[in-house]
């Protein structure tokens, strides 16, 4: 294959990127087919990632590359505010019916750091609905990443990902992590120790007050500090003590879901269903830029049927 590379680099500014050093040492992709990316210079490449663990069905598949042409002929956009288009009711229905029962209420975004920041926004919203708006806390978890919006870092626990931009949200918390090597080295599945690293949320609802508290955040299965498989029983715990306190509790399954663990979601493998659930990137194999929201039908509905609102848009969020 002839090299293909651009005359000038300088133009683009590259996400997470030494820009300086790549600019001199120019890494490019130019093809890529099922499993393998071909370089600038005609090597193949093994995709060993997926992509960033979102070409969940491998490269160049035929049927989606179609679809996209198709339907780019047929209509290539239209707003999205008070018009629709029937497909996005069809997929939204399909969508639905891979997520745990009741989780069957779905709101599209561009992308997972959409997707969790929406997912944030909902659980406001669900809360005020509720005549509860105190409740504006928001708890994460020590390294997890929930993407790049405000909402994403500041529930987020990389640390490097926040310095730069300040506080952040107000009132957020982060669980520890569990990652634990003294308990589990060398553990097969599911570790064997650190539900009670759960615990701990008992104590931050003891610090801030359950009637203050929103939401409750983490990827079921860690990502993006090390591949961190949840201890045994430790999701079960989360789901009972937000249940208790009747916390909104969120998977974000931007990674975990769409089959990356052997099931359509890790709620499901698990068998622990939370409230809300973000998805994306195997969504559409990262073929197109998507994202979306399961919430459960009580969410929805609270949001939606609130009494007493005057007739009109339920939730000022969208893009």
């Amino acid at each position: 294959m002839a090299s293909v590379a651009p005359n000038d680099l300088s133009s683009l500014w590259m996400p997470f990127t030494d820009n300086r050093y790549f600019k001199a040492n120019p890494r490019l992709m130019v093809a890529a087919q099922d499993m393998h990316y071909t370089t600038a210079v005609g090597r193949r490449v093994l995709d060993g990632t997926a992509g960033l663990w979102c070409v969940n069905a491998g490269h160049g598949r035929e049927p989606i590359v179609k679809a996209i042409q198709q339907q780019a002929a047929v209509l290539d956009y239209a707003p999205t505010f008070q018009l629709g288009h029937p497909l996005a009711f069809q997929l939204a229905s399909r969508v639905a019916g891979i997520m745990p029962e009741g989780l069957d209420r779905i709101f599209f975004t561009n992308s997972g750091s959409e997707s969790v920041d929406t997912a944030l926004k909902i659980a406001l919203a669900y809360w005020r609905a509720k005549g509860q708006g105190q409740r504006i806390r928001l708890i994460g978890r020590e390294r997890g990443y929930h993407g790049t919006g405000f909402g994403g870092i500041s529930v987020g626990g990389i640390v490097t990902n926040r310095r730069t931009f300040g506080t952040g949200l107000p009132g957020t918390d982060h669980l520890p992590h569990t990652h634990d090597p003294a308990r589990n080295a060398f553990s097969k599945g599911q570790p064997a120790h650190g539900a009670d690293f759960a615990d701990r949320l008992e104590a931050m609802i003891a610090l801030h007050g359950p009637d203050t508290i929103a939401a409750v955040i983490i990827e079921p299965v860690a990502g993006s500090t090390g591949v961190l498989v949840p201890p045994v029983g430790y999701l079960e715990r989360l789901r009972a003590i937000t249940a208790h306190h009747g916390i909104l509790l969120i998977f974000d399954e931007v990674i975990t879901g769409f089959g990356r663990i052997g099931a359509a979601t890790a709620a499901e493998r698990f068998g622990v269903t939370p409230d809300i659930i973000c998805l994306a990137k195997g969504l559409t194999n990262a073929a197109v830029p998507m994202g979306a929201v399961a919430a459960a039908r009580h969410v929805y509905d609270a949001i939606v049927d609130a009494p007493g609102d005057v007739p009109g848009i339920e939730l000022f969020h969208g893009y």
